[in-house]
Parts: C-alpha cells; sequence; structure tokens
C-alpha cells in the first residue's frame, strides 16, 4: 500500500500523469494508492505565482522548479489552502474559486507577468476528478494503524536534506522539513515511532539551481562528474552543479536526521579519476570551520583531504570484499567521520549493482 501523507502538495495533474506511467508498465494500481485528506493541492495559480515571483527576482532567482510548491506552502501556512478532503464538499469548486481569485490579483502584483490558466485548468479540473478513483484517507490513524498492528512502514522524504525550510540553506531552500524529523509531521507520527533512519548520499555532491555548494567544480573534473553520473535535474532536466564529497555537511545533515545506515550511491562514477577529493572543513576570513555554518557555507574556501582513486570499473562488483582497496578506504573514511555505518553500496544504475553489507 502506498500513502501520499498530509506533509505533501500534490499538483493533480503531475500526479496522474505519474500514475499513467506507472499503469502503462505495471498495470492497474488499483486498491495500491491511498491520498490524505490532509494533503493540499497545488492549483494552477500556484504555479503562475511560482513563476511571476521567480522571473521578478531577476539575478538573484532562488532556482524554483516553478512548480507552484512554495505558493501551495505559503497558503498552507496562511491557513488559506485547498486540501484532498475539501473535494469530497459539495461546494468544494467555490472554495476552489475563491481562491483562484485571491491568486489572479496577487498577480496583478506583477503588471509585467503575462498568463493564461484556462488550458491547466481544465486538464486540472479532469486530474482531480480522476484521482477520486483512490480513496481519501486519514492518513494518520491509517498509518499508526499500520504500526500497532507490527506492520513495517517505509517513510520515503523529498529533496535533499539542506533543502530544509529550517536547516538548510536558507534561501535556496525548500517550502518543507526535508529532514528525517519531516516524517512526523508529514505522516503524522510520533518520535518514538522512528527506527532506522537511512541516509541516502553519493559519493560525490551535486545540486540543482543557485545556493552556496563549497565544493563545485569549474573544471573538468566537474564536466566528468555531470557527463558520467547523467547529472541532470529529474523535475526540471536542468544541469546539475556537481563537485567532490563535502564531509562537514554530510557530517551535519546525519546528526540533523540522527542517520542509522549509510546509503551510498554512483560509486561507480568515480571510477576513471586518479585522485579524489573530500572537503574536510571550511575556511572563511582565515578562521577554520568544521561545523556546518549558519550561512549554509557561503563564499568559504573548503579545506581538502585527497584519496588514491581506484581506477576500475566497479560495475560489475557484488561483493564487499571483492572491491579494491582504495574504494574500501574511501568508504571506512566515510564511516569514521560520519560514526555510522555504510551499509548499501550502488555501484551502477542497474537494480542489481547493489552491494549490501
Amino acid at each position: 500500500m502506498n500513502i501520499i501523507g498530509n506533509g505533501v502538495v500534490v499538483d493533480p495533474v503531475i500526479l496522474t500523469e505519474e500514475i499513467h506511467a506507472i499503469e502503462e508498465k505495471a498495470g492497474s494500481i488499483d486498491g495500491r494508492l491511498q491520498i490524505s485528506r490532509r494533503a493540499h493541492l497545488i492549483l494552477p495559480t500556484h504555479r503562475m505565482l511560482d513563476a511571476a515571483s521567480e522571473a521578478a527576482k531577476g539575478k538573484a532567482k532562488i532556482g524554483s522548479t516553478l512548480k507552484g510548491i512554495g505558493p501551495a506552502y505559503m497558503d498552507k501556512t496562511g491557513r488559506n489552502g485547498l486540501r484532498f478532503g475539501d473535494l469530497e464538499s459539495p461546494d468544494w469548486r467555490s472554495k476552489y474559486d475563491a481562491l483562484k481569485e485571491k491568486h489572479i490579483g496577487m498577480l496583478s502584483l506583477y503588471p509585467d507577468f503575462r498568463f493564461d490558466i484556462a488550458e491547466y485548468e481544465q486538464q486540472w479540473l479532469a486530474a482531480v476528478e480522476e484521482l477520486r478513483r483512490f480513496p481519501f484517507i486519514d492518513g494518520e490513524v491509517t498509518v499508526n494503524g499500520y504500526l500497532e498492528a507490527g506492520v513495517p512502514v517505509l517513510a520515503e522524504g523529498a529533496q535533499g536534506s539542506l533543502l530544509d525550510i529550517d536547516f538548510g540553506s536558507y534561501p535556496f531552500v525548500t517550502s518543507s522539513n526535508t529532514m528525517a524529523a519531516g516524517v512526523c509531521t508529514g505522516l503524522g507520527v510520533a518520535p518514538t515511532r522512528v527506527g532506522r533512519v537511512f541516509g541516502i548520499c553519493k559519493a560525490y555532491c551535486t545540486r540543482v539551481g543557485s545556493g552556496p555548494f563549497p565544493t563545485e567544480l569549474f573544471d573538468a573534473d566537474g564536466e566528468e562528474l555531470r557527463k558520467v553520473g547523467h547529472e541532470f535535474g529529474a523535475t526540471t532536466g536542468r544541469p546539475r552543479r556537481c563537485g567532490w564529497l563535502d564531509m562537514v555537511a554530510l557530517k551535519y545533515a546525519v546528526m540533523m536526521s540522527g542517520v542509522t545506515h549509510l546509503v551510498l550511491m554512483k560509486s561507480d562514477v568515480l571510477d576513471g579519476f586518479a585522485r579524489i577529493k573530500v572537503a574536510t572543513a571550511y575556511r572563511k576570513d582565515g578562521v577554520l570551520l568544521d561545523s556546518f555554518p549558519y550561512d549554509g557555507g557561503e563564499a568559504v574556501e573548503p579545506v581538502y583531504r585527497e584519496f588514491p582513486g581506484w581506477q576500475c570499473d566497479l560495475s560489475g562488483i557484488r561483493s564487499y570484499e571483492d572491491l579494491p582497496q582504495a574504494f574500501k578506504d574511501y568508504v571506512a573514511y566515510i564511516e569514521a567521520e560520519t560514526g555510522c555505518p555504510v551499509r548499501v553500496i550502488s555501484v551502477g544504475p542497474e537494480r542489481d549493482a547493489v552491494i549490501v553489507r
């Protein structure tokens, strides 16, 4: 059973497109998807507000995906939002229309921004009707019921740790809590219910959009990471910024989410490098920083430690014992610095290209 939790903001058009893509490959998912009544809807006008606001920022753009996520969360915290539970009311269209008119009024603050929501609105309304085939549920009751019955629940967060609205590199962040604590408010479970926390990280670093990135590479090494790793944004298609592993940021993320197991992804992307660097600290104004700073690492100089590369193809290896010693040393260093075991290692894009320790 898959549940879209209350902490999610949902664009019905995008969700139905994803459902269609899954069903084309795997058949009907009826009976396998439920949606929390408390989850908020992204309206067509939310997308317009997102685009207008980002365009108005000029060079100060934060790198929004332009999907309307920020404006939807603004309505949520402003107590104006439209939720899936509202769709069960016979007068939900009046609530929708009132919120739409409010947004159109706000868009008048951007006189140079031209928009027409008519076509997308029709798609949106059709998608809303299609989603009625799935149960709208009290997600917090359902999830806690599973836990009481001893049924395992795997919660998947969205986006990177440093995009967290409270603890990320503000203002270049998303509008929700992306640390592990987000599972409590995003699904309605108590902190004591959280068991194992799997922290997923790449063997190097990437970022999409604006914001500080201390280990970003602007040379051939950065281009090689992008090329071999196929580093382009999943939502926007934009080329990702690439750089060496940042241990300051990784240790911060591990601490903030209480990570118990690390999952090291895309290790094979580093196969061709003779030397590999890891940032162990930052230097700013002559001062050495070994903890993640308030400004997210803006205008800092990374302090690197170098490791010898393994320069062999990892993609066919399925046993940790068969991995080259240089790679094992890299993994051991990550474990020692974070205090967290690396339990899963990805060595290729195939589903079976995984080593579980």
